[in-house]
């Protein structure tokens, strides 16, 4: 193999990951949001979860995302790990899909794919537009990469060294460990399997010793979600265990096949395209592990539960402090009622969090992406309605005036905790949408919307410290105040024809929300001081 070759190979290589990439992330750019919020509300219907999760597999092109995006929904208590488990299955299917689009042969159109895709991003300026011109530039240079590849490879096969090597991977435990650690080193299983389909191209490895490399890959693509679960709940590393479990019965499954019988020689008949055979044998995986475990979904939740234990008390469970079953027994009223306190304050932290964050994207300060603030939303709309359920069971129950009296103080709060958190994701809607439209804010702008972030700051930690009423009343003034104040500052700059109108729009609906955030704060601390201890 000559310097040219490696050289080729590097670039091959390298416009074939940048073309999945661009292709995965323009997908979910398009179709991401709508995908989580189909999670979301996902029933428990092991069919309709399998057929979710291979729809959005094959949307996205990345089944490592959607078992992420699972875990981060089993973490936040949206999602339970029963409902995980069929997911993670239709992810294993819809992966599939890209192994299949690199086997066919059009490398040859490629390049109209990839020159229209750059049309659309260079030259329309649309973000929906840009986003399917990103996907048609990423498949465009996904083949291109392809073609590069494996012509690259084509010298290998009259090398005795790197056909030795390949050989070896005729040994299903060599084969195995091979693409694991490769699939896991890359963190994409499509990736490695489409570097696997050009090798096939090139005659650089043969059929026989590719399927367990293939099975060795659906293992190591494992190694994304077990990454994701660092530092989640139990239940999230839970689901991170069914996807290696499924990942290695397959594997054995399919290893004895290939070894007791003929079933590898029997899909190599079906097809003369290399690539074809390993994407064929991609797909039939995948199926066919799902169809033999699908009945076997539970057991896999308690294996998974045999291996990583969970607390009964706190298995599935939305809260952190209330029991789903509400013990009324003698002292247990007063019990519910702090842990109730402790699951409002839970709340106003991740609202705080979010209204933070949201300031910090609005000032280019934040790494933060929106899908975490969609994620602590979505978990204060769960927590808003679990405790709001709870304690109108309590109210219903509860005869003592001041305990009910603090019920509905606490109920009154989790409203207002929640609106803040809306009014705190419409100014991370602001900040997507002025990176969307290019548009800058002057430094005098950014100016005030870091004051708007400081004196929301001291107010959210006045309210949480139990400060005096009168100063928690003179930071919701000084807010009003400063609403008023930037908004004539803005009219001023919209008038000297210093700030574009669209600029003007998006900060006027900054400062609505920020002035909101103040009167919701307010009406906060007021039921705080309300409640009797």
């Amino acid at each position: 193999m000559q310097i040219a070759d490696i050289l080729t190979l590097i670039g091959g290589l390298s416009l074939f990951l940048l073309g999945m990439n661009l292709m995965s992330s323009g997908l979910e750019a398009a179709a991401g949001n709508k995908m989580k919020g189909i999670l979301e509300k996902l029933t428990s219907n092991r069919f309709v979860g399998v057929l979710v999760g291979m729809i959005i597999t094959a949307v996205i092109q990345s089944s490592s995302a959607t078992t992420v995006m699972v875990v981060g929904f089993v973490n936040a208590g949206m999602m339970t790990l029963t409902q995980a488990v069929w997911i993670i299955m239709g992810a294993n299917i819809g992966t599939t899909i890209t192994g299949q689009l690199i086997a066919l042969d059009i490398s040859w159109i490629a390049p109209i794919f990839a020159f229209a895709g750059v049309i659309m991003l260079v030259f329309v300026k649309k973000n929906f537009v840009n986003e399917i011109g990103k996907i048609l530039l990423g498949f465009g240079v996904l083949f291109i990469g392809m073609d590069m590849m494996s012509t690259s490879m084509m010298p290998l096969r009259d090398s005795e060294a790197f056909v030795n090597i390949m050989t070896k991977f005729s040994n299903p435990f060599l084969g195995i460990l091979a693409g694991a650690v490769f699939t896991a080193i890359i963190q994409s299983s499509s990736a490695s399997v489409g570097i696997l389909q050009a090798l096939a191209i090139s005659g650089a490895i043969q059929f026989e010793s590719a399927v367990y490399v293939l099975f060795g890959q659906n293992i190591g693509t494992c190694i994304t979600a077990l990454l994701a679960s660092i530092g989640t709940n139990r239940n999230a590393k839970q689901t991170t265990i069914i996807h290696l479990t499924f990942n290695i019965i397959g594997t054995i499954i399919f290893t004895i096949l290939c070894v007791a019988t003929p079933f590898d020689q029997w899909i190599k008949s079906l097809t003369t395209n290399p690539a074809s055979q390993i994407a064929n044998m991609h797909t039939i995986f995948n199926i066919a592990t799902t169809i033999i475990l699908l009945p076997f979904g539970k057991y896999l939740v308690k294996f998974a539960d045999l291996i990583l234990p969970n607390k009964k008390e706190k298995k599935d469970s939305l809260f952190m402090y209330l029991d789903n079953d509400i013990d009324m027994h003698i002292g247990g009223s007063a019990m519910h009622l702090q842990n109730t306190r402790k699951e409002i304050f839970r709340m106003y932290d991740i609202a705080k969090t979010n209204v933070i964050e949201s300031f910090n994207m609005l000032l280019g300060q934040s790494n933060t992406d929106f899908a975490k603030l969609e994620l602590n939303e979505d978990l204060v709309d769960k927590l808003n309605e679990g405790i709001t359920k709870q304690i109108s069971n309590s109210l219903a129950h509860e005869t003592n005036v001041v305990v009910s009296s603090n019920y509905s103080s606490y109920l009154y709060m989790t409203t207002n905790i929640e609106r803040i958190s809306d009014h705190a994701m419409n100014l991370g809607e602001d900040a997507v949408e002025l990176k969307n439209k290019f548009i800058e804010f002057k430094p005098e702008v950014k100016n005030e919307i870091q004051n708007m972030k400081d004196i929301c700051l001291k107010m959210l930690d006045a309210i949480i410290n139990d400060e005096d009423m009168n100063i928690i009343q003179d930071y919701e003034d000084k807010i009003d105040d400063m609403s008023e104040e930037y908004k004539i500052n803005m009219t001023n700059r919209l008038q000297a024809s210093i700030c574009t109108a669209d600029g003007a729009m998006i900060y006027s609906c900054i400062l609505i929300d920020f002035e909101r955030i103040g009167d919701h704060l307010l009406n906060i601390a007021q039921q705080l001081k309300k409640i009797q201890m």
